[in-house]
């Protein structure tokens, strides 16, 4: 939100995304607008104000996460096992995807070519994490071409897919485990 907002705007902007994140968290990205604007005591045109599509309102809610998983990969960029540290981030990604509603339809590419919708979680998670896997591709440890918006996608494919399942973090991690095998089969994680 701009600095330059007056003062009920920024309360207004923080109550709604204080709302908007147990929404979320209860209802995943089909979260209601309209029911965030009744908790937050605001008018709908007020949440569509500050947040005018729902992708807007799913990056606002999912920022914190998103830092958290570029400040992650940062990390673990140079350290060991090239592969393994690309692994132990997209781990991680997978994790607080499936834990946290929501997060996985944030990083979903919505084919939307317009840099001023630009997905800003995707294009976060692909710079944090593209010195990772250039250097995993550098060391032959993952086929060349692959992409961190290729990586992101399966992920937030797995995610939606398993999101029903009786035991949705260990079906998730399986099929990520399949996946990873396709990536450099003859290298077992």
């Amino acid at each position: 939100m701009p600095d330059g907002q007056r003062a009920d705007a920024r309360r207004n902007y923080a109550r709604i995304l204080a709302v908007a994140e147990k929404e979320v968290a209860a209802h995943g990205a089909a979260a209601s607008l309209e029911q965030i604007a009744r908790t937050a005591g605001v008018g709908s045109a007020t949440v569509r104000r500050h947040f005018p599509t729902r992708r807007a309102l799913l990056e606002a809610v999912s920022h914190k996460r998103i830092a958290a998983l570029g400040a992650r990969a940062h990390e673990l960029t140079g350290t060991g096992d090239s592969r393994a540290a690309l692994l132990e981030w997209l781990d991680d990604v997978v994790a607080y995807c499936v834990s946290v509603r929501g997060l996985a339809d944030a990083l979903a590419y919505d084919g939307v070519s317009d840099p001023v919708h630009e997905n800003a979680c995707s294009v976060a998670m692909e710079e944090a994490a593209g010195p990772l896997l250039r250097r995993a591709v550098q060391d032959g440890a993952v086929t060349e071409g692959v992409t961190v918006a290729d990586l992101i996608t399966l992920i937030v494919g797995i995610v939606r897919a398993t999101e029903h399942h009786p035991d949705p973090a260990a079906r998730a991690d399986r099929l990520f485990r399949l996946a990873v095998t396709g990536l450099s089969p003859d290298r077992p994680r």
